[in-house]
């Protein structure tokens, strides 16, 4: 009678195990996938944009950039001092205008060797229409068969709000002027080979500075 009057001792619930939180994808998460995987109405209408752009100036001022997350990435931010500019290149070789007469044979060639990537040099045209900005970096649009177009992010340094900011004040430096020409932006260093560290590369600090030491 003494272990029925005993009362029941509770059974311990085992807790529940959390559930695995699903992960919730941005809206730059999208933007991004609409450029990687682009589906039938995005390309048709990509190819309409393509035909006012070549009818347009080839460095041109846009209100907002066409690929945001791509911009956001790279250090866009909607307030007073960035700026975005549109600018077109023509595909192909770099080539000359053939003179006809009073050259010597070698100074007859039409091809002209740049190396420089298409970025670097979309970046290098909107600085010199804009010398007051500096480039900050720049990203695809598309090409056709004819022209590649691009983005270029360029920010006022004189701007209070760019003073300010601790993100982007750095470019208001000295150093930082005219980085476009100088080689210091992201796809200038692509293009120098400087992406991969080494001292035994002859592109650090430049090919110049290599011959110089007397390699």
């Amino acid at each position: 009678m003494a272990e029925k009057l005993q009362k029941a001792k509770p059974e311990k619930k085992e807790p529940k195990k959390a559930e695995a939180q699903k992960s919730v994808k941005g809206f730059y998460h999208y933007i991004a996938q609409a450029w990687k995987k682009p589906s039938e109405d995005f390309i048709v209408e990509r190819r309409k944009r393509m035909i006012d752009w070549r009818a347009s100036d080839r460095v041109i001022q846009v209100e907002k950039p066409l690929r945001l997350d791509k911009a956001r990435k790279l250090g866009y931010k909607a307030k007073k001092g960035f700026v975005v500019y549109r600018v077109t290149l023509p595909r192909g070789g770099r080539a000359k205008v053939r003179p006809t007469t009073k050259r010597r044979s070698k100074r007859f060639s039409v091809m002209k060797i740049l190396r420089m990537n298409y970025r670097w040099v979309a970046e290098q045209r909107a600085q010199k229409h804009h010398v007051n900005l500096e480039v900050l970096n720049s990203y695809p649009l598309g090409k056709d068969g004819r022209f590649y177009f691009f983005e270029v992010i360029m920010v006022d340094p004189n701007m209070p709000e760019i003073k300010s900011d601790p993100d982007i004040n750095w470019i208001c430096r000295p150093e930082n002027r005219k980085r476009a020409f100088r080689g210091l932006t992201s796809a200038a260093k692509k293009s120098r080979g400087l992406r991969r560290k080494s001292h035994n590369l002859k592109v650090r600090p430049s090919i110049r500075a290599w011959g110089r030491r007397g390699h």
